[in-house]
């Protein structure tokens, strides 16, 4: 009974988001989740209904909040990376990275060139698996079962990849400041050039079962609809923005990490759709596969991580003869190191729009503030504009086609 009150008690206080009709009794106003399975976490949305026609949809979020910006404050640089990765859980690699890209910029230490090659693989692959779990969790959405076996088995193989490098297959914490943790283990080039030739066959039965599937067409065409204008007033980023046709992509408008250096082009679509929004992250895949390959072309030589020993621990090879290098080990593991006073942000492009962080310090081994810009979030205060005049069906595809994540959203 007390969790009924408090839901009561909140539908009262956002009664004057509502329509008059809600006061008289002609619509309803009703809750979808928190705990609903095409939600895509623990979301809960406040609906007006007019039948089964959406007239208000107004997010509750909050549900899956866990701090983790205040905890970050707590601890040093470095011990602060892990929690980064429990932020969009679908995109461990470029949490890490735009976080390390923060630190590096408040420092001003330089990354090697190979550690730059690696970080982009690293995310490409990330994009990919991130899309993967998207692409099979819309299809069931909308009763296609099959795609979502057939993606994750796709996506084994890319945590496997990860498992390959960092021991871990989701939370990696592999890249850190001034590089990555290690370098590349023996065999990965092959097994990774081995999955991006296995990839695109599979693409291509994906497309063969949507995209001119008649269903899945009358599902997702003329639904969600977003103008261009619309979607750069709400903040809109990644394929919720390019699907309305804006060009907008924070690796050609912005590089980092020697994306300059590759070749690959941003997918847009007109319709600003649901469908126009599939179609966008349909086409990024292929591009993410050609960034691969062109980094296993050209992947230089050199150092995995930065030889400034302010952020980096010295090689594994002079610790057992040098007391110095001992020395500088454990302060650094223990004490962290400090940055210099002073505010920085810095964005990247994850696989759902673009993912920024702003970082203080104030000359301690601690940061001040953290604090990050998360596509999920923006893109979500839009469901109440996309959501309003289609039906509580159509709110399960649009959900699907901003492909949100919780943990991005909570934090």
């Amino acid at each position: 009974m007390s969790q009924v009150r408090e839901i009561e008690t909140t539908v009262d206080e956002l009664k004057h988001l509502f329509s008059d009709r809600a006061a008289t009794g002609e619509t309803m106003v009703l809750n979808m989740g928190p705990q609903h399975p095409s939600t895509h976490g623990v979301l809960r949305l406040i609906l007006e209904l007019d039948g089964e026609t959406v007239v208000r949809c107004i997010p509750d979020i909050g549900y899956l909040h866990t701090g983790i910006e205040k905890n970050m404050e707590a601890k040093t640089y470095l011990k602060a990376l892990v929690m980064t990765d429990r932020l969009d859980y679908l995109n461990n690699v470029g949490n890490n990275l735009v976080y390390c890209m923060a630190i590096e910029k408040l420092m001003d230490v330089k990354v090697p060139e190979r550690a730059q090659a690696i970080r982009v693989l690293m995310t490409e692959l990330q994009r990919i698996a991130s899309h993967l779990v998207w692409l099979g969790t819309h299809a069931i959405d909308m009763a296609s079962m099959s795609v979502l076996l057939y993606c994750f088995r796709e996506r084994e193989r890319i945590m496997d990849i990860f498992e390959m490098v960092s021991g871990q297959r989701m939370m990696t914490s592999y890249i850190r400041p001034g590089g990555v943790w290690r370098d590349l283990p023996p065999g990965f080039e092959t097994v990774v050039a081995d999955f991006l030739d296995y990839l695109p066959a599979k693409l291509d039965d994906y497309e063969r079962l949507l995209t001119n599937n008649p269903i899945f067409k009358l599902r997702t065409q003329g639904i969600g609809y977003i103008s261009a204008e619309e979607a750069v007033r709400w903040g809109l980023s990644g394929p919720s923005l390019r699907g309305s046709g804006v060009n907008y992509d924070v690796r050609k408008a912005m590089p980092y990490s020697g994306y300059e250096q590759y070749e690959f082009d941003v997918p847009l679509e007109t319709g600003g759709d649901v469908y126009s929004r599939y179609r966008c992250r349909m086409r990024e895949f292929r591009e993410s596969i050609k960034i691969c390959r062109q980094v296993l072309a050209k992947l230089p030589k050199g150092p995995f991580i930065t030889g400034d020993r302010k952020v980096a621990p010295p090689p594994r090879s002079e610790l057992g003869h040098s007391m110095e290098a001992v020395i500088h080990h454990f302060k650094l593991w223990t004490e962290g190191f400090s940055a210099p006073r002073g505010e920085v942000y810095v964005a990247t492009e994850s696989p759902r729009g673009e993912l920024g962080v702003y970082l203080v310090g104030d000359g301690g081994p601690k940061p001040v503030r953290v604090h990050f810009r998360t596509p999920s979030f923006v893109n979500l205060e839009a469901l109440s504009l996309l959501g309003e005049g289609y039906l509580v069906a159509d709110l399960v595809a649009i959900i699907g086609s901003i492909d949100i994540v919780l943990g991005d959203v909570d934090r």
